[in-house]
Order: structure tokens, then sequence, then C-alpha cells
């Protein structure tokens, strides 16, 4: 499974080793998006930043919305999906969603499309950007339900 992970908090009195790791997952700014694999190494940066930042398993649905409502190429243009049969082997957004569940590819894989989503902040706003999942916050891990989350900012 790929995780979708969310940047929650700003870039005010970061850590700089949290400030390079959020750099290193594109992470720029609050409500950035990205889809990473699920492995040691990812796991390892997400408790890093897990701060800063929300992560759980996306489902092809979710990612396949992601794609169609938030994707952009170079320009900033919109992802369609006569665009993405131009730049990759993907008929549909639904195909392309499957295998980046799966772990075949990712985003940035696929020189035109942008790896980061730009999402809207979530309709009725966040638990509480300081405390975790686990204690009724918004941060750390959330397993699937990072669904219901992405669904509330597209």
């Amino acid at each position: 499974m790929a995780y979708a992970v969310i940047r929650i908090r700003g870039h005010v009195n970061v850590h700089p080793k949290i400030k390079k790791t959020l750099s290193l997952l594109n992470l720029t700014r609050a409500n950035h998006c990205v889809l990473v694999p699920e492995n040691k190494n990812m796991k390892g940066m997400l408790q890093v930043a897990k701060d800063y930042i929300t992560w759980g398993e996306a489902t092809d649905e979710t990612i396949a919305k992601l794609l169609e409502k938030r994707g952009k190429i170079p320009g900033d243009e919109p992802l369609t999906e006569d665009v993405l049969q131009n730049v990759s082997s993907y008929k549909s957004f639904k195909a392309l969603a499957k295998d980046i569940s799966k772990d075949k590819i990712t985003l940035s894989e696929i020189p035109d499309i942008k790896p980061v989503f730009r999402l809207h902040p979530p309709v009725k706003g966040f638990e509480g950007v300081k405390r975790s999942f686990t204690k009724n916050g918004a941060l750390g891990y959330r397993a699937d339900n990072i669904n219901a989350i992405v669904n509330r900012m597209l």
C-alpha cells in the first residue's frame, strides 16, 4: 500500500532535521499531500516528521480522486485522462491509482506529472494541530482514516 502524507503544520520554528525531512518528502507547505511507497526508509522519514504531518494507507479510489481533481502537469495545467495517456502508458486514473497503491510505480517516475497535490484545508477543520491522532488530534499515523480527511480536503 502507498501512504498518503499531508503536511498539517507550517514552517515557523521547525527543527532543521525535520525541515530537511519535510523537504525530502516534497512537503514544503501546509495542506500539501504526497503519495509515498510503504518501505523502511519512508517509515523512518515519517517518524522523524510525525509532529508536522499525518499519514495513512490510501485506497485506490482516494488516489484516483486525488489524481483527477488535484493532479497537475508543468505549467500548472490540470491533469486529464487525455494528458495522462500522452505522458504515460496508463489509460485511466484508476489504472494508475491501482499501480501506485501496489507500489509498482511512483508519481516521480512519470516526468510530466507533479508529485505534490495542493489541497484545501479540511471542511470543518482539523481536530487539533498539536496533538496526535490517537489523542484526538490531527498529527501522526491514522491508518485508513486518512481517506476521510483527504476527501474533506478535495
